[in-house]
C-alpha cells in the first residue's frame, strides 16, 4: 500500500524526514538524537525532538519519545520493490501503471544471521533451484523442530555440504533431491548437521 500523507511537512521537518529515510535505508536501524543533531547542524536536542513530535503527529513516523532507536518511518515512498501487476507465461495480460503495492523484502533481509550460498549442480532443479542460483538461508537452532519437507543446507560428516529436502525417519535423516537423476542420502541423524533452512532464491538473469 502506498502511503498518502494527510498533512504536508515544513521544510525543516522534510529535511529531517528525508535524512532519516536515507540513514535507515543505508544502516537498517534508526539513528540517535545526537546523530540527528549533527546531521541537521544543531547544538540542542530540543529542535530535533520537536520535529520528531510533529512528524509523528502528522503520521509520518512512529516514535517513543526519549527512545530514538524506536523510530520507524511510515510516510513518503513505500518501502520495498513496486509490484506493477502480473505477467503471463502464456498469453498476454495488461500491464498496470499504478503501483498498488510493494514487495517488502525487509523482513527477509533483516532475518537474524541470514547467510547466502551459491548453488552448484542441478539436484534441486524440480524445486526451481538451478545451478548458479544464490539461496538465502536462515540458521536452524533446533533441527528437531524442522518440518519434514523443508529445504535445508546440511553438512554431512566427511562429505561436505548439500542442499536437499529434509526428512526425519526415526534415528535417521533422509536428504531428498528434487531431481530423479540423484539418489537420496540416508544417514544416522548424528552424522548430519543442518546449517540453515531455505528462505529465498536469488537468480541473476
Amino acid at each position: 500500500m502506498v502511503f498518502n500523507a494527510s498533512q504536508e511537512l515544513t521544510p525543516a521537518q522534510r529535511e529531517l524526514y528525508d535524512w532519516l529515510a536515507d540513514y535507515i535505508g543505508s544502516h537498517r536501524h534508526s539513528p540517535s538524537i545526537r546523530q540527528m543533531m549533527e546531521a541537521m547542524g544543531l547544538r540542542s536536542p530540543a529542535p530535533i525532538q520537536s520535529r520528531l513530535r510533529h512528524l509523528q503527529q502528522k503520521g509520518w513516523i512512529t516514535w517513543q519519545e526519549g527512545q530514538a532507536r524506536t523510530l520507524q518511518l511510515l510516510g513518503g515512498t513505500a518501502a520495498g520493490i513496486p509490484v506493477l501487476g502480473a505477467v503471463a507465461a502464456g498469453g498476454l495480460v495488461e500491464t498496470f501503471h499504478d503501483v498498488q503495492e510493494h514487495l517488502d523484502l525487509s523482513g527477509v533481509l533483516e532475518t537474524r544471521g541470514l547467510f547466502a550460498l551459491t548453488v552448484n549442480g542441478d539436484s534441486m532443479v524440480e524445486a526451481h533451484i538451478a545451478d548458479g542460483d544464490v539461496v538465502l538461508m536462515e540458521p536452524v537452532s533446533d533441527p528437531a523442530r524442522l518440518r519434514n519437507g523443508t529445504i535445508v543446507s546440511a553438512q554431512v560428516n566427511g562429505s561436505g555440504t548439500t542442499l536437499k529436502y529434509f526428512q526425519r525417519q526415526g534415528p535417521q535423516v533422509r536428504l531428498e533431491p528434487a531431481n530423479p537423476a540423484y539418489t537420496p542420502i540416508v544417514l544416522p541423524a548424528e552424522q548430519v548437521r543442518v546449517q540453515g533452512r531455505l528462505v529465498a532464491v536469488w537468480r541473476q538473469v
